[in-house]
């Protein structure tokens, strides 16, 4: 069972900008293959971190309002929020250290 919260144009608000605690945003589409390479780290980063560190994931084809609405033109990107506000944000597939190193400072 996955921790990670699957975003929506409709909780979006009160999942990421009204969270205590810093959110992780993996912004991905099914058919893209860097995504499916990340997605088990993103997973596990979910589990590990659980109560200090929200997950969540936004289905660009979905929801390209919210792509839209953080300028996302590639994916994987990965978003790191803290108080609403973006303080990270990497392009592309990166192993579990880097992923880490988005957000371990701000837990």
């Amino acid at each position: 069972m996955s921790v990670e919260v699957t975003l929506t144009s409709d909780n979006f608000d009160a999942e990421v900008m009204q969270s205590t605690t810093p959110v992780l945003i993996d912004f991905w589409a099914e058919w893209c293959m860097p995504c499916k390479m990340v997605a088990p780290l993103i997973d596990q980063i979910a589990t590990q971190y659980a109560g200090k560190l929200k997950v969540g994931k936004v289905n660009v084809d979905e929801y390209n309002e919210l792509a839209n609405r953080f300028g996302i033109i590639s994916i994987p990107t990965l978003l790191v929020m803290k108080d609403g506000k973006v303080v990270r944000q990497r392009v592309g597939a990166l192993p579990k250290h880097e992923l880490e190193n988005l957000f371990k400072d701000l837990l």
